[in-house]
């Protein structure tokens, strides 16, 4: 079973689509590197994966994103919670 799973995520910053039905799993202890360039979504995704995308006014989200089975996408999510769990660390 998959430690974090994305299942066609899309997102928009206003009218401008981001990110189009990204799908993907990782397993734990499972290494995984994201590989583009400059401006294709990279930093995007991340900032997801622990709702740091929250914090952007007209920014809007559809699909799925599951970490250790619970939809962090869900408005009942604690983020301060999901923050301690999931950290990023940026160039």
């Amino acid at each position: 079973m998959p430690v974090i799973s994305a299942k066609n995520l899309n997102l928009w910053y206003g009218d401008f689509k981001a990110l189009k039905g990204i799908s993907l799993d990782v397993g734990e202890r499972e290494i995984t590197a994201l590989i583009g360039p400059s401006g294709c979504g990279k930093s995007t995704f991340l900032k997801t994966l622990n709702r740091m995308n929250d914090l952007i006014p007209g920014v809007k989200i559809t699909g799925e994103v599951n970490y250790k089975g619970q939809n962090i996408l869900a408005p009942s999510v604690d983020v301060n919670a999901l923050r301690r769990e999931i950290g990023m660390v940026f160039q």
